[in-house]
């Protein structure tokens, strides 16, 4: 089998191959390693490329195969992991020149639960410095979206995005504090799911926001992100955050039935007025949720008033949260951050009190309207952004007064979810071509909190019915 067949495979029709022993995990690894190394000069996702570590456990896995030892799901599928997760010998970075030279000696929990699902770690990949979400701030480079090098591939798992969509891993881990994993996954035409806050452990990750941070899977299909949240998911007693409930089989879960299941389309951000939505990506998820009819879902437009408000309260809280893990970076190694950065954690620092406070009771506000919503519907949804993918300008700074109003507008399209602590998936629903350029367009589904598994099987029947996900970029 060519090394082309091999890395257009999803994760789950590898790792099915490899247990019928149809491939080796060896020759996986290597197709993959060959792919980066063609691709990844242009895209620069990788920050480590962890080939000989690779190489070694695949060598591992096809022994184990051969001896008819399956550890798991995800067995000798390569996964890439955002550089502010820790791999036990290997640099965890934060894309910061700070952390530069850090090496964990210990793999975080969803390191562990990776490797006992028999996934392969391939390398670490870029991000923006700290998580802070700007697309330009990383010390290794900046990661360039696969679709058009010129944009951004989403913050602040960049390198999650563009690796898993320049196919260079198969699925990928992100961490999401106001939309760091659906954020690339609409943007690079890929799934991404924030689970519940508590669903997945936090330990041995360099923290941004400890009461918004989650780590979520970036994937190509809905079936391959089912099969990485499975692999992470699950209480943690070095995280006592994380809730003591059973972890569904979530690609059991994925029937594709969606009969009556009830979808309240959050009409605030489908109005231009309101919050600037673009016609092609507001027409994208009308004709998502038109598909979602025709399989039988009962879909309702429905009001949820404060969700246009949700992006400042989430910026609020994630940057004094952030600025507060370590100050002392800023008293000692102030000249070592980005401009960028280093505005964003002042910004934290000087944030009064008050402020905090007020949104705190915000978020409550919000996550209380949107369960209200949730009691009478299984699912809302909503774009995941105003606009399909931006040019990116990567000159450091404020460009104006009205751009930073802007940008806390569209913080509202995923730091909603981001209040209200349940689930909250994007998944492709079209293009829209821009110039000579074709672009990602994303419709977000979310669920009651600990529901991952309604939510997933809302977008399987979504993308089972839809060929979106079977693009490739121009690359």
């Amino acid at each position: 089998m060519s090394s082309n067949e091999l890395i257009y495979m999803s994760a789950a029709e590898l790792a099915d191959k490899i247990k019928e022993k149809q491939i080796s995990p060896v020759e996986v690894i290597r197709a993959y390693l060959d792919r980066i190394a063609v691709v990844d000069d242009k895209v620069n996702a990788f920050i480590t490329v962890m080939a000989d570590e690779a190489l070694d456990a695949a060598r591992q896995s096809e022994a184990d195969v051969i001896a008819g030892s399956i550890k798991g799901p995800l067995h000798g599928v390569p996964v890439g992991v955002k550089d502010q997760i820790y791999t036990n010998g290997t640099r965890t970075s934060s894309a910061s020149k700070i952390r530069e030279d850090f090496v964990p000696d210990f793999d975080a929990t969803v390191v562990k639960g990776l490797k006992r699902s028999g996934a392969i770690i391939l390398g670490k990949l870029n991000m923006t410095e700290f998580a802070m979400g700007d697309p330009i701030t990383s010390a290794f480079g900046v990661t360039r979206n696969p679709w058009d090098l010129t944009r951004n591939p989403g913050t602040s798992s960049t390198g999650s995005g563009a690796a898993t969509a320049s196919f260079m891993c198969a699925t990928s881990l992100g961490e999401d504090t106001g939309g760091s994993v659906r954020g690339p996954a609409a943007n690079c035409g890929l799934v991404g799911i924030r689970p519940s806050w508590g669903r997945v452990s936090r330990y041995g990750v360099d923290g941004a926001s400890w009461s918004l941070d989650t780590i979520g899977p970036i994937s190509r299909t809905v079936e391959d992100c089912a099969l990485t949240l499975g692999a992470i998911a699950g209480f943690d007693e070095n995280d006592h955050y994380t809730k003591d409930l059973p972890v569904p089989d979530y690609r059991s879960a994925l029937t594709g039935d969606v009969k009556g299941i009830r979808v309240g389309l959050v009409k605030e951000f489908l109005d231009p007025k309101v919050m600037g939505v673009t016609d092609a990506v507001r027409q994208g998820v009308l004709d998502a949720v038109e598909i979602l009819e025709g399989l039988g879902a009962k879909v309702e437009e429905i009001s949820i008033p404060l969700a246009p408000i949700a992006g400042v309260a989430s910026r609020i809280i994630s940057a004094v949260e952030r600025s507060s893990l370590h100050p002392e970076w800023l008293r000692e190694n102030l000249e070592d951050f980005h401009h960028n950065t280093r505005v964003a954690f002042t910004t934290g620092e000087l944030i009064p009190s008050q402020v905090y406070y007020k949104a705190q009771k915000i978020r409550t506000l919000v996550r209380k309207q949107a369960l209200d919503a949730l009691d009478k519907y299984d699912v809302l949804a909503m774009p995941g952004a105003s606009e399909p993918a931006t040019v990116m300008n990567l000159e450091p700074g404020i460009k104006s007064k009205e751009a930073a109003i802007q940008a806390l507008t569209e913080a509202s399209y995923r730091g909603f979810f981001s209040l209200v602590s349940g689930p909250a998936l994007s998944v492709g629903c079209g293009f829209t071509k821009i110039g000579d350029t074709r672009l990602p367009l994303g419709i977000q589904i979310a669920g009651k909190p600990f529901d991952e598994s309604t939510v997933m099987n809302v977008a399987f029947a979504y993308q089972q019915n839809t060929s979106w996900h079977l693009e490739r970029p121009p690359l």
